[in-house]
């Protein structure tokens, strides 16, 4: 009968592998540091500049679908289509504008919870 794996004592780790991870790991966050690579997210500006980005891209690509559905679905000339790009436009502009409105040092939360749910 063969023994099975429950009736084997589990191995345990070398200490010297421990060891030498905790030294490796401290070399590395020692070499982030001098070569100024520290684990860094993206910045204040880097987010606001995407978050405007987006708020172009989304504006203006969502008025034209809306536009674009409404016409294709009417039959009619594409009426729908530039005027919903324009309110696209138009509300990506506006909400730029509110954001660039803010105080500096709350530029971060110019558009909170309760304004995604639908305009001021």
């Amino acid at each position: 009968m063969a023994a099975s794996e429950s009736d084997q004592d589990p191995i345990e780790e070398d200490v010297r592998v421990s060891s030498l991870e905790e030294r490796l790991e401290k070399a590395q966050n020692r070499d982030r540091i001098r070569t100024g690579h520290a684990n860094k997210g993206p910045d204040k500006n880097y987010r606001l500049g995407a978050r405007v980005l987006g708020l172009l891209i989304g504006g203006v690509a969502g008025g034209f679908i809306v536009g674009f559905g409404l016409d294709s679905w009417l039959g009619t000339t594409p009426i729908f289509l530039l005027l919903f790009f324009f309110v696209g436009i138009g509300t990506a502009f506006w909400s730029i504008y509110r954001i660039s409105s803010q105080p500096v040092g709350d530029i971060g939360t110019a558009i909170s919870d309760e304004d995604d749910q639908g305009l001021s």
